[in-house]
Formats: structure tokens, sequence, C-alpha cells
């Protein structure tokens, strides 16, 4: 069976290839309806060091605008 892990960052990579702008509202919906305001969410070391990274990043001025992802991506996706 799946660990906890594997099922949410499969789920991720499927939303991420999801263009239906109607079908997210309803996965958001739903998620934000089911999600617990006490829940508290434990993060992986993998993920603690992400957003340590993230933190340097921003901290750095290592950004780039979300244009210049979403044109990083169409590029990527047409090179497949």
């Amino acid at each position: 069976m799946a660990t906890v892990d594997k099922i949410r960052n499969g789920l991720i990579d499927k939303i991420l290839t999801i263009r239906n702008k109607q079908f997210l509202e309803a996965i958001d919906q739903l998620i934000t309806s089911s999600a617990s305001e006490n829940e508290i969410v434990e993060l992986s070391d993998e993920q603690k060091q992400m957003l340590k990274m993230s933190e340097e990043d921003i901290q750095n001025g290592s950004l780039i605008s979300q244009d210049e992802m979403d044109k990083r991506n169409l590029e990527w996706l047409n090179a497949m």
C-alpha cells in the first residue's frame, strides 16, 4: 500500500496537468470543505528542507515571475 506521501505527491502531479478551471475549482472546494481547521500538518524533513531552500532563494533574490514560469512550462511541454 502506498504511503501518504506517495499518494499526496501522485495527486499533486496529476493536478498540475489539469487545465480545466471548473474542475480545479471543484477539487479546491472539495479539499477546502474537508480540511479540518484544527488539524496539525506534520512536514517531512524533505518538505522542511524545500521550505528552507525557498526562503534562501527569496533572501538572495533568486526569483522569477509567474509569467516567466508559465513560459518555461509551455516551452518544456512543447518540447515533449
